[in-house]
């Protein structure tokens, strides 16, 4: 056992010895030996550390038994020690191979005398339903224990049956009768009543047990009506129709109900927090009706607080499909303009409220109604939105607040979305913000900075008679070096560089650089530098990097920014290109690709093996190949020109005595035809990037799906102009420059795609066959316009917001990495894969991991014994599985053949599939090698057939049952 757990253990530690996990094992076990009380509760605390650290079967389930040991012989503090770590280590638990014994450890202390004992084991059971759901004597202990006379022991049990409640239909079927006869028994006080009612919103295994509740909870309702029986009754009923979904419009006419009628205001928070948690769960559920009510209470209740929190529900409802429904479904719409909708009237009526928060949810209303409903009558709600974020703005920007500052986030959140969907609004709204801007508090100002970049970036609103006001409050700003004054810094400099997206000015770039000199630290300076290349400013992002080279403490720091400088000055170079002029052209790739070269050789020192840097080198190393293809393409349109027309060559090679002549043409087509195959096959590779970077933020990939597009544009113009015009098809690659762009780059790229689509379309059908000439110019053009635009280095590029990273561990492994496992050529290897799925701090943030797919291939490296014909689905093991990862953790197995006997490679490698079923070649790759032996019977039989000798009778029968 400690053998293979050195295997497990070697691929679950982070970069540690293998002897590591045993050794911590040991020490915590020498720790729980301790005939002291704080060492042994010191090592129970350690554990969940040693779970996260190797969170592999084998040492989880010796670790927990461990624990069991100590959970049966220990005293009651150390009991409640364990009974933490599980819950703590709930992920970790159906890890655990030795269920039955770990239950037994555990289950042993329920027949103790001492009832604070029993009500530990209680919870501990309650902690462990999810891996003993059925288990007969958790159920029987538990009921047992609601009938106590000492509470402790009653809360624990209530405390497990909600637990087991939610795992089991059989527990939950069983003990419902036995809740309801508690809860409404006289002899149960009434704060116990308080812990037994939230049980029943696990009722919902079942639609009768869902409806037997429901009715339960409802005679609750209406026989107690003290205040807190009705918020504890009204919340449980909300949370079982919101898991049983079928009475989910009953509730929501429940809940308004109370908040209409119930005077009480705890009560109406309640209903409002319940209505709150239906609106984001099933928004489609809300009638009209419904709506309709909420509003009404809305205009008619005195209290902020209460106003606030159905406002609350109402903007929640009002970004989802409710709205739409709101406005579809109201009789005579054609009659009624949209002012007299009483959404409307409250949400205009809240606008200007004195209570920022009411304001900032009425401004969300209109804002949403606004972004989703395109209907005529509606569009004058549009100004009135656009009245109210200001009049908000203007308040908000001036508070330096927390209140005010939430407030101020929610309204810059509805102006950029109210900008995205009417764009004709975006000046008045950019007007507004850049004029409040020189009066707000440095807070408030980098929260707009953020607002007028988003907007900038969806929309070229920021033109440069604006950048005067953007300078001069620099220059203010650049006087102080708080961090906040950093922080807008970095901020504005970034909405300077969205508003100048061609090319910074001379004067420009000396302030940027005058201010940070005088005011800046250097971790502020590469932000700026990096929101620089982000825009595609390379000569600034440059002369940054450059300044910044000599003040890193570390070597690996200083080869990243050199690699940094040297990837802008590379791009700066292809700032210069002229159409037409394709030796010029020719010479700033060169350029270009030298520095490009001088960068990867940097970017490569710069990586350690714990940052590989391996996005960063890949996307390097395709622009590289892209430049070259770039190149190789123009020098042979270049070529092409030299090579005489098909009806003048053999003339011409008469002439001048050289008969390669009248071949050039041919030669040239074959060169054109491998530039098509090179950019299709740099097209393939974007892809595999793409695919590969799972973690990456949608901007970086659709950075990365711009640069394919880009190669699969020049392969199609190839074909359609030189190599097969006839069957040009340009249906596929049509304009969809109507979908919606995110950035300045994308919209200039789509531009770009769009009008060498149309030059290569219209060559096709105005000359046909196509003129050599005129494709050539087309050609180059293309690439010139295609190079023309500033590449954008994005976020993935320099920051990894998300990490997502998958370690396996094979079963069996040899000792030694290099050994080869030994495997009798007639029995099957059962080869088990077990994962982990380990994230960085925001887990989820761009996708999901839905499913874990696994590859396991085998192939057969060297032979040994004399060449059999065998049949080729027997030389190679192909197989796929896919598995959804539980808390992390997957396992699954593969059955191998290795008839042939010899060395064999076997390759598992993983990938994984997110929630919008999309595969990612995440990795890793792992690789042992089994060695295919031949079993004693037959090479028994071998060695006598080869001495002449047949098998005797007797020999043979007795092999043959040995074998079985």
């Amino acid at each position: 056992m400690a053998s293979s757990a050195k295997s497990f253990l070697a691929d679950a530690g982070y970069g540690e010895q293998e002897l590591d996990a045993n050794s911590a094992l040991m020490e915590l076990d020498k720790g729980l030996r301790s005939g002291k009380l704080g060492e042994q509760c010191e090592a129970v605390v350690r554990f969940p550390r040693l779970f996260q650290k190797y969170p592999f079967p084998i040492l989880i389930n010796s670790a927990f038994l461990k624990l069991a040991d100590v959970f049966r012989v220990g005293n009651n503090f150390l009991r409640l020690c364990v009974l933490k770590v599980t819950q703590q280590s709930e992920k970790h638990l159906e890890k655990i191979l030795n269920v039955d014994e770990f239950v037994k450890r555990v289950f042993s202390v329920i027949h103790s005398n001492d009832p604070v004992a029993r009500a530990i084991t209680l919870r501990m059971l309650g902690s462990m339903a999810s891996i003993i759901p059925e288990r007969k004597n958790a159920h029987h202990s538990i009921r047992q224990s609601l009938d106590s006379h000492d509470n402790v022991e009653v809360e624990a049990a209530i405390f497990a049956a909600a637990n087991f409640s939610a795992q089991s239909k059989d527990f939950a079927v069983g003990i419902c009768n036995k809740i309801s006869e508690m809860i409404q028994g006289l002899a149960t006080p009434v704060d116990l009543k308080l812990k037994l009612i939230p049980i029943l919103q696990h009722m919902h295994h079942d639609a009768s047990l869902a409806s037997s509740s429901r009715q339960l909870l409802q005679q609750l309702v209406t026989s107690y009506p003290s205040t807190k029986m009705v918020i504890v009754t009204l919340h449980t009923f909300t949370l079982l129709a919101a898991s049983s979904l079928v009475d989910i419009p009953k509730q929501i006419q429940l809940l308004l109900q109370y908040l209409k009628s119930d005077p009480r205001k705890a009560v109406k928070r309640l209903a409002i927090q319940d209505l709150k948690l239906l609106a984001n769960k099933t928004p489609h559920t809300w009638s009209r009706e419904n709506i309709q009510a909420l509003c009404e209470s809305a205009l008619h209740t005195p209290y902020d607080s209460l106003k606030m929190g159905m406002l609350s529900v109402l903007s929640t409802l009002s970004g989802t499909i409710a709205i739409k429904q709101y406005f579809s479904s109201a009789p005579g719409t054609a009659a009624t303009t949209a002012r007299s909708f009483d959404l409307v009237k409250l949400a205009q009526e809240c606008c200007y409220h004195t209570n920022r928060g009411i304001a900032a949810h009425g401004v969300r209303i209109l804002t949403n109604i606004s972004a989703s409903c395109q209907e005529k009558d509606l569009l004058p709600l549009e100004q009135d939105a656009v009245f109210g974020l200001e009049a908000l703005l203007v308040l908000c920007s001036q508070d330096d607040s927390p209140g005010a500052q939430a407030t101020l986030k929610i309204t810059l959140t509805c102006m950029v979305k109210l900008v995205k969907s009417r764009p004709h609004l975006s000046q008045s709204v950019v007007e507004s913000l850049l004029t409040q801007l020189q009066s707000a508090q440095d807070n408030a100002r980098i929260l707009m900075c953020h607002c007028l970049a988003a907007i900038a970036m969806q929309l070229p609103v920021l033109a440069d008679g604006m950048l005067g006001d953007l300078m001069d409050l620099y220059k203010l700003i650049g006087q102080s070096a708080t961090d906040k004054k950093q922080e807008l810094l970095v901020s504005l400099a970034t909405v300077i560089f969205v508003s100048s997206q061609k090319a910074l000015s001379t004067e420009i770039k000396t302030v940027i650089k005058q201010q940070l000199e005088n005011a800046s630290n250097g971790w502020t300076a590469y932000r700026i530098a990096r929101q620089a290349s982000r825009m595609g400013n390379h000569d600034m992002a440059r002369e940054l990097y450059q300044s910044l080279l000599t003040q890193v403490a570390s070597e690996h720091f200083y080869f990243w920014l050199n690699s940094l400088k040297e990837f802008s000055h590379a791009e700066q170079c292809l700032t210069g290109l002229q159409e037409d002029n394709y030796s010029s052209a020719l010479s700033c790739i060169a350029e270009a690709l030298k520095s490009y070269h001088k960068g990867i050789a940097s970017l490569t020192a710069a990586s350690t093996p714990l940052n590989p840097l391996s996005f960063q080198c890949g996307f390097v190393k395709l622009r590289i190949d892209l430049l070259q293809a770039f190149s190789q393409l123009i020098c042979t349109c270049n070529s092409l020109k030299t090579s005489p027309p098909p009806a003048i060559a053999t003339t011409i090679a008469m002439t001048s005595g050289n008969d390669l002549q009248r071949c050039g043409r041919i030669s040239n087509q074959a060169r054109m035809k491998h530039s098509m195959e090179e950019f299709r096959n740099l097209a393939t590779r974007y892809g595999d990037l793409y695919q590969s970077s799972f973690d990456a933020d949608s901007a970086t990939l659709r950075n990365v799906e711009l640069q394919q597009q880009s190669c699969l544009l020049i392969s199609h113009a190839i074909e359609a102009l030189i190599l097969d015009p006839e069957s040009a098809n340009f249906q596929e690659y049509s304009s969809n420059g109507t979908a919606h762009v995110e950035s300045e780059y994308e919209r200039r790229m789509m531009s770009v795609f769009n009008h060498v689509l149309e030059e290569v379309e219209s060559l096709n059908r105005k000359y046909a066959p196509v003129s050599y000439l005129a494709s050539n110019t087309c050609l180059c053009n293309a690439v010139i316009a295609l190079l023309k635009v500033p590449l954008s280095f994005q976020r993935y590029f320099f920051q990894k917001l998300q990490s997502t990273s998958i370690k396996l561990a094979l079963s069996p492994s040899p000792r030694n990495p290099a050994e080869p496992i030994a495997v009798q050529n007639n029995q099957q290897l059962a080869l088990k894969v077990e994962g982990v799925v380990q994230h960085g701090s925001k887990p989820g943030l761009f996708r999901k991991i839905q499913s874990v797919c696994l590859n396991v291939s085998s192939v057969l490296q060297s032979k040994s014994g004399q060449d059999y014909k065998i049949p080729i689905d027997n030389m190679t093991n192909e197989m796929e599985q896919r598995v959804e990862p539980h808390n992390d953790y997957f396992s699954t197995q593969f059955l191998l053949n290795f008839v042939i006997l010899g060395t064999h490679n076997i390759t598992v490698e993983s990938s994984v599939i997110d929630s919008n079923g999309i595969v990612w070649k995440t990795g890793p790759k792992t690789t042992i090698f089994v060695k295919s032996l031949e079993d004693p019977y037959s090479q028994q039989v071998r060695l006598q057939q080869q001495q002449g000798q047949p098998p005797s009778q007797q020999q043979q029968q007795r092999t043959a049952y040995s074998r079985f």
